[in-house]
């Protein structure tokens, strides 16, 4: 795991507190890198401006991606993504308070790995963390299956 880092897109100020102290409880604080517009997201990925030095703003493992952003949306995040062959295969994680099956579908069908909806308690951030440690940041193959 030494090295993984996810990048959480989240524009809610407390949902970011929620995980970062998700993430420190899990003992991989250090692992969280957050952008808070889908913008942000591709200017991160891309290595774009304030996040050319990957030293400092490495690769992620996997994205975590709320669907409901400012500027550029989730949805939007994920369509970029398919379209960058260097990119394509990045797994994606939506962490969205949106419980519509619709928006499960088409985040699905643009790419997204996994779907979780927002706990609505902070104490409910931990399992989340859980997963993605498990599945994408110990994975040795980095599928996370």
């Amino acid at each position: 795991m030494a090295g993984k880092t996810v990048l959480y897109v989240e524009d809610e100020e407390n949902d970011l507190l929620f995980m970062q102290r998700a993430f420190r409880k899990a003992g991989i604080g250090p692992a969280l890198r957050a952008v808070g517009n889908g913008q942000e997201a591709i200017d991160y990925l891309a290595g774009n401006g304030g996040f050319a030095d990957r030293a400092r703003n490495p690769l992620p493992a996997v994205v975590l991606l709320d669907l409901n952003l400012p500027v550029i949306s989730g949805f939007e995040v994920l369509e970029w993504l398919k379209s960058q062959a260097e990119l394509s295969a990045l797994p994606v994680v939506v962490f969205s308070s949106s419980a519509r099956e619709e928006d499960r579908r088409r985040a699905f069908d643009l790419g997204a790995k996994e779907y979780f909806e927002k706990p609505n308690s902070a104490f409910l951030f931990s399992p989340v963390v859980e997963v993605l440690r498990e599945r994408w940041l110990e994975a040795e193959d980095g599928t996370g299956l």
